[in-house]
């Protein structure tokens, strides 16, 4: 960047780069990035780097060391700068050049951030604009970072709770999918050979491993255009409702996913609060990071009554979708004025609750599964048996 604040690329030859730091410092450059012409990233490692996904701990991670430099008085160019060069993600370094440019620039922290909807979230910007208000910003992206690790911390319960069933069912169906093309094939040749006459079962059976071996691709584009059909069923406003209301009613897994967004709803709602951000504000936030059609129509309709006058418990319990002790906890928040804090009790409740239904659902899925994949194969087995057994009585 040359002393009028212009952005430029170019080379300068020179025996190290230490040469090069010294001669663009006499001419009072500041240096964005610098490396040479040879040590360039190839064009492959590059492109794949733009569609790496910026996951939660790299942001956990950012947000950390930005509130440390910002406590410690850098300026926020700087820091930005220094986060560049740390970041260990492709993608996320690109997006923080791209905020440090538009922020050197003239442009706030706040509009830097929000044009990189897919990495900084529409919570996340937020309670930046609220921190730049206040001017608080080390203390609201160190509550940043801890709001972070915890959504990390439960997504990291639900994946190790169903890392084991996810892996048995897959190992299930190749075992089925074996015994469907490949065994069942030869069994028929001996049956037809011998002429018997077979069970219902036994002709069904061996027809599903007809239609399976000679008009796969029917039955892959078959279940390829109804993946398809409802993936763009699920987009519209109607079908999103409808699958996420099916969800909510499914047995077991509905209990887990409720806790879940309840959950999301009062960490995301009470760390926006803390930080400053208007309530009607706060909750247009929450109702996009729901998770949950049917939850975000909920806290949307309440955003209207609020507007009106109304207090918050009160559409909440009128929706007869939230439960009502969190209901009552918002309520007392309300009259006490310490809703913040009763939200966030309300999420740590609820991370207790999701990490005791996960240990409670996994010990039951793994009984659940041995007893299904043995009724299944017992169901093969009898019906390759009695053909063979009937054969043997005949022979008898």
């Amino acid at each position: 960047m040359d002393p009028s604040g212009r952005v430029t690329v170019g080379r300068l030859e020179a025996d190290s780069l230490e040469l090069v730091r010294g001669r663009l410092g006499e001419l009072r450059y500041h240096i964005i990035s610098l490396r040479q012409a040879g040590a360039a990233k190839s064009d492959l490692s590059g492109l794949l780097g733009r569609f790496q996904r910026v996951k939660l701990r790299d942001l956990v991670v950012f947000s950390r060391q930005f509130a440390t430099m910002i406590d410690a008085g850098l300026s926020v160019v700087k820091c930005l700068d220094i986060l560049q060069q740390q970041c260990r993600n492709p993608r996320l370094a690109e997006v923080v050049g791209a905020v440090k440019h538009d922020v050197a620039g003239g442009a706030s922290l706040t509009d830097a951030l929000a044009k990189h909807t897919r990495v900084f979230s529409p919570l996340y910007v937020n309670m930046v604009r609220s921190a730049e208000t206040g001017g608080m910003l080390d203390q609201v992206l160190d509550r940043l970072a801890s709001f972070l690790e915890k959504e990390q911390e439960v997504r990291g319960k639900i994946k190790s709770a169903m890392t084991y069933p996810v892996v048995v069912f897959s190992f299930s169906i190749l075992m089925l999918m074996g015994l469907v093309f490949v065994v069942l094939p030869k069994f028929k040749v001996i049956f037809e050979s011998m002429q018997l006459k077979l069970p219902m079962a036994t002709r069904l059976l061996l027809g599903v491993s007809d239609v399976g071996r000679h008009y796969w691709f029917f039955v892959l584009a078959a279940l390829l255009g109804l993946l398809i059909a409802f993936k763009l069923y699920a987009r519209t406003p109607g079908g999103a409702l409808a699958v996420d209301w099916i969800k909510l009613r499914l047995p077991v897994f509905g209990d887990l996913i409720m806790k879940g967004c309840i959950s999301r709803f009062a960490r995301t709602f009470g760390t926006l609060i803390t930080s400053g951000v208007p309530v009607l504000r706060a909750l247009e936030i929450v109702a996009e990071t729901a998770g949950n059609r049917v939850l975000s129509d909920t806290i949307n309709r309440a955003r209207a009554s609020i507007k009106e006058g109304e207090k918050i418990s009160t559409p909440l319990f009128s929706s007869r979708v939230f439960p009502v002790m969190v209901i009552q906890m918002i309520a007392v928040g309300e009259e006490t004025g310490r809703l913040d804090q009763m939200l966030l009790k309300v999420s740590d409740f609820y991370d207790k609750e999701v990490d005791a239904t996960l240990k409670a659902l996994t010990s039951l899925i793994e009984p659940v599964m041995i007893v299904g994949l043995g009724v299944i194969v017992g169901l093969i087995a009898v019906s390759v048996i009695s053909p063979i057994y009937e054969l043997v009585g005949s022979i008898g």
